[in-house]
């Protein structure tokens, strides 16, 4: 059974990367689409490449940071369509690589403003009606960098920490309500966010390579899904070694560079 078929998906961070491989990849499997993201020429092609599938595909021009709009897209998309059944909160950016020296608090909170309250911001749009009916699923992309702290890394790794810690915290206040939260924890993925890097980022995956993970984890429900294996095997590992430990194999590290 086709487990996207006819289903409505909110998604965010939709206009690029990860987010428009996915609706394009939701749109062959028959999904109704509502693609949030603040560049209106991309999200007007996208929605061109999602109906050439045979599915309805609408694009919502907004700043995830804006809880407002977020909603009224929200809002939008059920009217037209019902409900919502899926939402993924996938709207995020890298912040660059930052020296603690260089970091300052409005790029800090620029970050944290995209990365964290703007996934907030589309789960508080979303949630309400979620449990009025007792059904959907709520899918956080999060990364592996949320895990421990990454050197050049200060704002997105604790935006992704904060995220990875938020969507486990709601799942935990939903779990008996019908409504099922994943959280989604990829690698180093080939998109525009990670371009532009000299250094060789370990167990580098190619975008299409990624695709079936992120359906299949949405697919199956799963609380977690952490991927590349050998990348998620390290990561997790690295949470319980000692600080020492940590800091001379993590400090060296280069691949924000």
């Amino acid at each position: 059974m086709n487990y996207f078929k006819n289903k409505v998906i909110f998604l965010t961070g939709a206009s690029s990367g990860i987010g428009e491989a996915l609706a394009i990849e939701l749109a062959k499997r028959g999904a109704i689409l509502g693609l949030l993201a603040r560049r209106e020429s991309l999200l007007r092609d996208l929605v061109a490449k999602c109906e050439r599938h045979g599915t309805a595909a609408r694009a919502f021009t907004c700043d995830i940071t804006d809880d407002v709009a977020v909603s009224d897209a929200a809002e939008s998309l059920r009217h037209e369509f019902g409900k919502i059944d899926i939402l993924i909160a996938n709207a995020g950016i890298g912040g660059g690589a930052k020296h603690a020296r260089d970091m300052r608090p409005e790029d800090f909170r620029r970050v944290i403003d995209t990365n964290l309250v703007g996934a907030v911001n589309s789960v508080t749009a979303v949630l309400p009606q979620m449990l009025d009916y007792g059904s959907g699923q709520i899918v956080a992309i999060s990364s592996l960098a949320g895990f421990r702290g990454l050197p050049k890394s200060g704002a997105y790794s604790a935006s992704k920490a904060g995220m990875t810690a938020y969507f486990e915290s709601l799942r935990l206040d939903v779990q008996r309500s019908g409504v099922s939260v994943t959280i989604i924890q990829p690698g180093f993925i080939k998109t525009p966010l990670t371009s532009g890097r000299v250094n060789k980022m370990p167990f580098l995956m190619e975008l299409e390579e990624s695709l079936p993970y992120f359906l299949r984890a949405i697919e199956k429900k799963k609380k977690f899904a952490a991927f590349p294996w050998q990348l998620a095997t390290i990561v997790r590992a690295g949470k319980i070694f000692p600080a020492w430990l940590y800091d001379k194999i993590a400090g060296g590290a280069k691949y924000r560079e």
